[in-house]
């Protein structure tokens, strides 16, 4: 194949990805408001869509970076490494929304991407300075997500001990810019992942000399996955704004407010952190800061297996897609 159909190929599979990334995703950023009842499900969706297509746009394109050239050199990255890293993280977010479980697409592309280079270029071509940062990103962030939410729950509830139950009025509205804010962090990473294969692939391919992102990826990229949110994956969005415990308005504008936080800081530092991950973690902190026993502690202990078993699984299926499409295709 000419490196014209690669392109093509590769981007196509790039912007199925960032479309279920965004159609997996969308539960992080609405599901405690629609459970909350704060706003119907099709104007939250709108909020968020729009929240994630603008946010690569005010708050740049670090993390893309990071994915881009933190994992291997350029020189030990082909198109197949790419395309089989790429289709297990599809794969795996397919599997996952079918049974609702609010797995990680970013430690899906990750754990794809780096089966596709151990088995393509060999364990010697991992940086191992880029999988660190990476790793600590994606490992810690759930764990500060919980805190974070924790914290405030506790905070929340000593600033408004003595308020009346029309406080729950406010909390409601509040929901609106706090929804815009956590959809804006989700769009200052999630959406940079796919930036980061589609530049990765100009350059692997020679349409680049260096990595820098082209503003058309960034629109295609954030377009795909704002796409995708609006349409909502409902299935997730039960798992989230339910299963947990039951969402009161106090619960959903604290976790917006902790996961917002928590993931927009490590936007701003390049950080590629799990959105799902962060914004479950930061739901069951606040639940847990006001009673523990309300926390469904075996829908938890689900989704915790499911994240481990992420990496290692679209790892092992990027190896083996890759010496499939070696073997078939090139």
């Amino acid at each position: 194949m000419n490196s014209s159909v690669l392109l093509v190929i590769l981007t196509t599979l790039a912007l199925i990805y960032s479309f279920l990334n965004g159609f997996h995703d969308s539960a992080n950023v609405v599901a405690t408001m629609i459970s909350s009842r704060a706003m119907q499900p099709r104007g939250a969706l709108i909020i968020a869509a729009l929240g994630i297509f603008a946010g690569p746009f005010i708050f740049g394109v670090a993390v893309a970076a990071t994915i881009g050239n933190g994992i291997a050199p350029a020189q030990a990255l082909t198109i197949q490494v790419v395309l089989a890293g790429l289709l297990s993280a599809i794969i795996w977010n397919l599997i996952t929304w079918w049974f609702g479980i609010p797995s990680s697409s970013s430690h899906a592309l990750i754990g794809g991407l780096v089966g596709a280079v151990l088995i393509g270029a060999g364990p010697q071509t991992i940086l191992v300075s880029g999988l660190i940062k990476v790793g600590f990103a994606l490992f810690f962030s759930p764990i500060i997500g919980f805190l974070v939410g924790a914290v405030l729950m506790r905070l929340m509830l000593f600033i408004f001990k003595n308020a009346s139950p029309r406080i729950n009025t406010a909390f409601r509205l509040g929901q609106i810019p706090t929804t815009l804010a956590l959809a804006l962090s989700n769009g200052a990473n999630d959406p940079q992942k796919t930036m980061g294969v589609i530049t990765m692939g100009l350059v692997v391919l020679g349409f680049e000399s260096n990595f820098v992102v082209p503003l058309w990826v960034v629109l295609a990229s954030a377009a795909a996955m704002a796409l995708g949110t609006a349409l909502g994956g409902w299935r997730v969005i039960r798992t989230l704004g339910g299963k947990f415990y039951r969402i009161r308005p106090i619960h959903s504008i604290t976790s917006q407010i902790g996961s917002a936080g928590v993931i927009l800081s490590a936007s701003l530092l390049g950080g590629p952190v799990s959105t799902t991950q962060v914004v479950s973690s930061s739901i069951i902190g606040v639940g847990a800061a006001q009673r523990v026993s309300q926390v469904r502690w075996g829908v938890t202990r689900d989704i915790l297996a499911a994240w481990l078993l992420t990496i290692p699984v679209t790892a092992a299926m990027a190896a083996l897609i890759y010496l499939a499409i070696t073997s078939f295709f090139f």
